[in-house]
């Protein structure tokens, strides 16, 4: 921060502290335990008659001031927006004196009643007046002038990321629209909970620590349980799990969770993220990717009340049924390769002519995985579900029943990005084993993404396990598609950051 603007800050600050000084010497509470709230500004601007006399009570946080001696106009902000109230010395009394020590940011509550003024600005007209919470900061309240040309200019806004993400509190306060994709995004967990339990699916909690990490290719956060005194980690899944759950008996289960994942941060991933998954008995891929465009048009609808949105300028219609593409066969047209015949060498050589990194990649899965989402996935705009991947990619899906090489798996891809995830669950045990003692080999060669041997979850196939739909949708991704932010971390209240300098 710029040196002369921390001094100003500072200055402004030691105000603060002198006028919250100034408010205890006149015997009044700066921080208050409770106030009786029965309105808010929204319901009184639609609410509004000028025929009747309502009485209000209602609170907020002043976000603009105007003060003219014995009377004073201001603005205060609650959840629903703002409203002006009107105060004057003869209506609220010593407590027009206490007014006058309020700046921009504090919190009160008053009781009035609702009036139009002279320029047509429904109103509150304070008859008491409490103060809830003396600000000790100063807001960082954007200030709009009008240039000689006629445009409107900001200044002081609030912008910089970085600081938004860190003090997201501050960024809520100022940038109100922020409030609406937060709340768009919990709107649209509610509609996919709604959705899975009109199915008649149980939501069940699973383990955060676990004995050993499974259900995805990903490193885990270590941690160590002194009691057991055993090395635990943060859940990279909670797909091994559930499906233990579905050996029990139960007729569809899903978890909406936090997954940990100790990888790098871009656009699309936080270590800390929020996935919703389901498994279904009885049921295959093919089964999942009608649920998945029933569960998405569900949400679309519910929430927002159309299928087409856009999406960095980009037009995206969720209307059913989406384009289905082979990965075999999209990799084929990209790039001449049978990336079931093709060797480590020739899929090198073809990453290396496409410019793809693949830098200590040996595998054969993972090579094809980056040159997937190089040439293939940044072209799937409207939403699309690739199918059938190859064996060496999916060490937890059924083996395709009619494609030799291939499994039963796909994900949904819109606008470039990857929202989701499912396989027709492998439930032979005999094979699963055989899966898991390849990724032990892989393991050994390198590739730390590798799963785990968990023979607790073999001995539950081993007692049997119906076929079974599986999916796994990642919640942070699909709230940035539908509601246009570009960054995970637009989406998560509180992003994982690097620790503040001082």
């Amino acid at each position: 921060m710029d040196e002369n603007i921390q001094q100003d800050i500072n200055v402004l600050i030691k105000r603060r502290f002198e006028e919250l000084n100034e408010l205890k010497i006149l015997g009044f509470e700066p921080f208050a335990y409770s106030y009786d709230v029965n309105s808010n500004a929204e319901d009184i601007k639609k609410n509004f008659n000028e025929d009747e006399k309502h009485v209000v009570k209602i609170a907020g946080r002043i976000m603009a001031i105007r003060r003219m001696g014995k009377a004073s106009f201001a603005h205060i902000q609650d959840h629903t927006g703002r409203i002006q109230i009107y105060l004057r010395k003869d209506d609220i009394g010593d407590s027009y004196n206490a007014f006058k020590l309020l700046d921009i940011g504090d919190i009160i509550g008053i009781e009035g009643f609702v009036f139009k003024t002279k320029t047509g600005e429904i109103s509150v007209h304070t008859t008491s007046m409490t103060l809830l919470s003396k600000t000790l900061r100063p807001l960082p309240i954007a200030k709009e002038t009008v240039d000689e040309q006629g445009n409107k200019v900001i200044h002081d806004q609030f912008a910089d990321k970085e600081l938004r993400y860190r003090q997201r509190y501050v960024d809520l306060v100022v940038n109100s629209e922020i409030q609406e994709t937060f709340l768009q995004r919990s709107r649209i967990i509610s509609s996919m909970r709604n959705f899975l339990d009109s199915s008649g699916y149980i939501e069940v909690e699973t383990p955060v620590l676990q004995p050993l990490y499974g259900g995805a290719a990903a490193k885990p956060f270590t941690t160590h349980h002194n009691a057991l005194d055993t090395t635990l980690y943060l859940r990279i899944a909670d797909e091994l799990y559930l499906k233990r759950l579905i050996v029990g008996g139960f007729n569809g289960v899903y978890e909406i969770s936090k997954d940990f994942r100790n990888e790098g941060m871009d656009r699309t991933h936080n270590p800390e993220f929020t996935m919703m998954e389901l498994y279904v008995p009885y049921k295959d891929y093919e089964w999942m990717m009608q649920y998945v465009e029933k569960m998405i048009h569900h949400i679309c609808t519910g929430v927002f009340g159309t299928l087409d949105f856009e999406y960095e300028e980009r037009k995206i219609n969720f209307n059913s049924p989406w384009q289905r593409v082979s990965m075999v066969d999209a990799l084929m047209e990209k790039t001449g390769l049978d990336i079931l015949t093709a060797q480590v060498d020739e899929l090198k050589a073809m990453a290396n002519k496409l410019g793809v990194d693949i830098k200590g990649l040996e595998a054969k899965g993972k090579l094809i995985d980056e040159i997937f989402s190089a040439v293939v996935q940044p072209e799937l705009i409207q939403p699309t579900f690739v199918v059938d991947y190859p064996l060496e990619l999916s060490p937890l899906a059924k083996k395709h029943r009619s494609k030799a090489g291939l499994v039963e798996r796909f994900e949904g891809y819109v606008a470039g990005r990857e929202i989701c995830n499912a396989f027709s669950e492998l439930n032979d045990p005999v094979d699963q084993r055989e899966r898991f003692e390849g990724q032990v080999k892989a393991r050994e060669e390198g590739d730390e993404e590798a799963h785990q041997i968990d023979e607790d979850f073999i001995r539950a196939l081993e007692y049997g396990m119906p076929p079974t739909a599986g999916l796994g949708i990642g919640i942070d991704r699909l709230v940035m598609l539908l509601t246009n932010q570009s960054s995970i971390r637009d989406v998560i209240f509180f992003p994982q950051m690097k620790p503040e300098v001082k």
